[in-house]
């Protein structure tokens, strides 16, 4: 469900994360329209951080790729393949809006990437937003086979690592369904979020790891 706003109100970091925090996230109609509205869809788009899918082919192919997982260094690099058109989109949603103010979001350390890279190249990758135990996934892409799916996973292993217990993709794709993505009603949502929000996931934890 669309929630558009009537009101000329700024867009700021701290209103995208109260949004988030009620459970409404913010889109544009085109890459060309500055202008947001807000979204709280009557099924929600997540994957159980329990219930994360790849399949056996798949991870012997991850395991044996020379690309290079990295986090939180090119965040306009990521925006701009998230929001390039290509033959996985004819269109995006990513305006220049969006792009300052989750820039402005990554800055202060509340909106994280995972990035794929072939040597110099980026080749994949994802952002979102961390806030308390939940991790909003705004968007993904690639440029080469499995690197969406490798940023995916690392993903979804450094949240564990770190404590958190939602990842909201906001709706299910084919892509996303089959790495165990599911639609779960509004409420049941709100309910999880809830809980998540309680908690205070680290982002970092993954880097300790073996310290």
């Amino acid at each position: 469900m669309s929630r558009p706003n009537p009101f000329d109100v700024e867009i700021t970091p701290e209103l995208i994360v109260r949004a988030y925090r009620a459970g409404i996230f913010p889109m544009a109609e085109d890459a060309e329209d500055e202008d947001l509205f807000w979204v709280s869809p009557e099924h929600r788009g997540i994957i159980p951080l329990d219930g994360f899918q790849l399949s056996t082919s798949l991870r012997k192919a991850i395991r044996k790729s020379s690309f290079v997982i990295r986090v939180d260094t090119d965040f306009p690099a990521v925006i701009e393949g998230c929001a390039t058109v290509g033959k996985d989109r004819s269109s995006t949603w990513i305006n220049a809006t969006i792009r300052g103010v989750y820039g402005e979001l990554f800055r202060r350390g509340i909106a994280h990437t995972v990035e794929v890279w072939d040597g110099p190249n980026l080749v994949g990758g994802l952002y979102g937003l961390a806030i308390g135990g939940a991790f909003f996934g705004e968007s993904m892409f690639h440029r080469a086979t499995n690197a969406s799916k490798m940023a995916m996973a690392h993903l979804v292993e450094r949240l564990n690592a770190g404590g958190f217990v939602l990842l909201d993709t906001q709706f299910v794709t084919d892509h996303l369904a089959s790495l165990g993505g599911v639609e779960i009603p509004r409420a049941e949502y709100e309910e999880q979020l809830a809980a998540a929000l309680q908690l205070e996931g680290d982002w970092s934890a993954w880097d300790r790891r073996d310290q």
